[in-house]
């Protein structure tokens, strides 16, 4: 199986005075592949909000191996990963078409977290 995938145009308001994406806003592309993953498989955020359940970020490693520019996309990509009888972690690669650009490592429960500039 495919793992999901959402496609995200670098906002020019995301950029810092370099003109790169902002490394904060990276989390925040991961964690939008991770909630319209969930989304996309059916799982309401609004019943896990009133089950008392959710997933639980504990841990984000982050390599920046190339920047992202205004106007550039970016490919993300959320599979799960599970264990015995739960999710049990995440990992998160990024690249280009022609190479890796950044690499997360995260023990985010359940999804994988993969970036690739288109």
């Amino acid at each position: 199986m495919e793992p999901f995938q959402v496609r995200i145009a670098v906002r020019g308001y995301e950029l810092d005075m370099n003109g790169h994406l902002n490394q904060a806003v990276y989390l925040q592309y991961a964690e939008h592949a991770r909630r319209e993953c969930v989304r996309a498989a059916g799982i309401a955020e609004d019943k896990q909000q009133a089950a008392g359940v959710g997933p639980v970020v504990l841990e984000t490693t982050i390599r920046f191996r190339r920047e992202l520019r205004g106007g550039d996309e970016v490919d993300v990509s959320c599979e799960f990963i599970w264990g015995k009888g739960r999710p049990s972690g995440s990992r998160r690669r990024s690249g280009t078409s022609t190479g890796p650009w950044r690499r997360n490592s995260t023990p985010w429960p359940g999804c994988s977290i993969s970036m690739r500039a288109g």
